[in-house]
């Protein structure tokens, strides 16, 4: 219906240009919902940016607009408010054409083609293979995931990858940490590593590994050696576990990816020193104090950083640099990571090296979602550790308390930039103060209602329904018709700005609005035009619960 009033008002101004108003005038037209049911349906400031060009009062602009407006059989009235804003008024008719649409378009409703096949990456969990996923982890893998459903539902074409970081200082304390407990050390012992992990799956780890079992982790097998000695076939081993344990921890949360990229893939290929040098060649880097810097106060940096330290070995922002030439080559335009809000310090640097390289890729590029830590909480009580990694809670331990629908839902509902709460007890409680719960019972509830029409004998289809949709004049029902015909606009805003939890905010609305009108109002009418009109509303409810909870990853139960 929106993009049906964007139409009125484009045909209205292009009548008038066709009189005394400019021909070159190429306004955006911009038509939003209403809060206020006494403000109309919809409403639009288009009159308000015309002002300045045409030099006339919004208020007279807005009225040559109204006046101009072509027959149709949409809008009942059109109203000028405040300064200059129309407000739409919708014949009752319209507004249960929802219902049909919903109706006729099922699982597809919502979805669109903006993007035509657009090519855009989302790069997201990304851990390092040195433990369990973790609850933060968890977060970004919710995220992630949403808005790879949400791209792809508004005709992107997305890759999901996942970037281990299979190189580095954390890789060889993970290394020395197995193989101390493969000579049958322990944390509290003194020659255990610095830095080392200390959680029991380190044990499992070597356990394994002097097991002589065989890894099969995506691309990477790898046969335990048995040999406490053998450093690198421990550090071989133990990565190709921690990448065998976070693909299972990522499967049971029913996350899945296209591309898994080795850091070491880049050091073998040469990529990482190719990078270097041409940031070198291309003037943008120095010698200081044995070090080797790269000009990042030339992109906005407030300080120059350090590339290759004096000891010998690359700081960590390098391989990055190298990794998203690798994305831009590979030809993404768009290119999105998510990545925890730890990870800030690094977009700067990332994003000047790029810069530095001339390879035509463009400032700012790629973009960003970063999402804040998250605290768990069991009987009004902060949980910190888990018995298996140690000194963290594992994404692992919710999935398996909370169930995955819980976990997932929690852990997208707030916007990334907010801290989240996770409170294990609300999670698993079965009460409408659980959203997760609450929407799905929304769902739940109406297939209840089909259940019982077929018990009492009565029949329904869709064509009975939509026939019967005059039936429809309850605000409640009225409320619930705008409240469905908001959902595709909400579905591609929050995919354009990269907020999923806009969705989950949607879909709490929604079946909120369900729940007071099912306790208010009888479904399953002895009028049969009641019935019918109240069942299709019903059930294009359903409908977009059901593709709202799918673009978050969470099931549509039929029962509760």
């Amino acid at each position: 219906m929106k993009e049906q009033i964007v139409t009125l008002i484009e045909q209205a101004i292009a009548s008038l240009q066709s009189g005394d108003w400019p021909a070159d005038l190429e306004p955006k037209v911009q038509v939003e919902q209403t809060r206020d049911k006494s403000h109309g349906d919809f409403a639009s400031n288009v009159a308000m940016t015309l002002a300045k060009p045409l030099r006339k009062s919004p208020r007279d602009i807005a009225q040559q607009i109204i006046d101009a407006l072509p027959d149709n059989a949409l809008v009942n009235k059109a109203e000028i408010a405040g300064p200059g804003f129309i407000n739409f008024f919708l014949n009752a008719d319209a507004a249960t054409g929802i219902i049909s649409e919903v109706l006729a378009a099922g699982r597809s409703f919502g979805r669109n083609d903006v993007a035509q096949g657009k090519k855009v990456q989302v790069e997201f969990v990304s851990a390092n293979p040195t433990g369990p996923l973790h609850v933060g982890h968890g977060r970004g893998a919710a995220v992630g995931d949403a808005l790879c459903r949400l791209l792809d539902a508004t005709g992107h074409q997305v890759t999901r990858e996942f970037y281990y970081n299979d190189a580095g200082a954390q890789i060889d304390n993970l290394a020395r940490s197995v193989q101390a407990r493969c000579q049958g050390l322990g944390p509290d012992s003194p020659q255990w590593p610095e830095d080392g992990y200390r959680g029991e799956y380190i044990v499992d780890v070597a356990k394994s590994y002097m097991n002589g079992d065989t890894i099969d982790a995506e691309d990477k097998h790898v046969t335990g050696a048995a040999d406490a000695d053998n450093l690198d076939a421990i550090r071989d081993f133990a990565v190709a576990y921690l990448r065998r344990e976070q693909d299972l921890d990522l499967k049971a949360f029913g996350v899945d990816f296209d591309v898994y990229f080795l850091e070491s893939a880049l050091y073998a290929e040469g990529k990482v020193e190719e990078a270097v040098q041409t940031l070198v060649k291309n003037g943008f880097t120095y010698e200081k104090d044995g070090a080797l810097w790269l000009k990042t106060t030339d992109f906005g940096d407030d300080k120059d950083r350090v590339m290759r330290k004096r000891e010998g070995g690359y700081t960590y922002f390098v391989p990055d640099v190298a990794y998203h030439l690798n994305k831009w080559q590979r030809g993404f335009s768009t290119v999105i990571n998510e990545q925890g809000a730890d990870h800030h310090s690094t977009i700067t640097r990332v994003r000047a090296g790029l810069q530095a390289l001339n390879a035509g890729i463009p400032q700012g590029w790629p973009d960003y979602v970063l999402h804040q830590m998250v605290m768990v909480m069991r009987g009004g009580e902060e949980v910190k550790i888990s018995k298996r990694a140690g000194s963290y809670v594992t994404l692992r331990d919710l999935i398996d308390e909370v169930g995955r629908d819980a976990t997932r839902y929690f852990l997208v509902a707030r916007a990334p930039s907010s801290q989240l709460t996770f409170d294990i007890d609300l999670a698993i409680s079965q009460s409408n103060d659980n959203p997760v719960y609450y929407i799905q019972y929304a769902h739940a509830r109406v297939c209840s209602v089909l259940r019982k029409l077929s018990t009492q004998g009565w029949n329904w289809s869709v064509e009975s329904g939509c026939d019967s949709l005059d039936a429809l004049t309850e605000e409640a029902e009225l409320a619930l018709m705008k409240r469905l015909s908001a959902y595709p606009d909400v579905v591609t805003t929050a995919a354009s700005s990269f907020e999923p939890h806009t969705i989950a905010n949607y879909l709490r609305e929604l079946a909120g609005e369900f729940h007071s009108y099912y306790n208010s109002n009888k479904v399953l009418e002895d009028s049969e035009t009641v019935r019918n009109a109240r069942v299709a509303l019903s059930v294009a409810v359903r409908q977009v619960i059901a593709n709202g909870l799918d673009l978050l990853g969470v099931s549509a139960p039929e029962e509760m």
